[in-house]
């Protein structure tokens, strides 16, 4: 089964964070053995500002076996949704947030989203969290 990466789990392990950076290498290298390590366009922008061009990006990309996947519609109108009911709730952000594509697109594959934010649970009941907070 694939896995979906949430690009806090690669900035850690770029800047080797203290904290999570060997643990999410454990847990990295655990769900390449079940199968697929996904992102999307918005996990590539995001990792992209931890290097200085495309080639950087791309070589950090196949360094996690990472395969970037297109966000599909459905995974888009979800992540409007989930969007909408952020800003019910208070929240002050006027755009949609790269957190609701990412965890929209893991839920549309049906698929654990490898994370450190348990926040997805809140837009996204019935995704699979795997990460500190599971």
């Amino acid at each position: 089964m694939a896995t979906f990466v949430d690009t806090n789990i690669l900035l850690d392990i770029v800047t080797a964070d203290p904290q999570w950076a060997d643990w999410f290498v454990q847990m990295l290298e655990t769900a390449a053995e079940r199968g697929p390590l996904v992102g999307n366009a918005v996990t590539y922008a995001e990792l992209s500002l931890s290097f200085s061009d495309v080639a950087e990006t791309d070589e950090a990309i196949r360094h996690f076996g990472l395969e970037i996947e297109a966000i599909p519609p459905t995974a888009l109108f979800n992540a409007g949704r989930a969007f909408l009911a952020y800003r019910r709730r208070g929240g002050v952000r006027t755009s949609a947030l790269p957190d609701f594509f990412i965890g929209a697109h893991a839920e549309s594959l049906g698929v654990p989203l490898l994370t450190r934010d348990a926040r997805f649970r809140t837009y996204f009941p019935a995704l699979t969290i795997i990460g500190p907070s599971a």
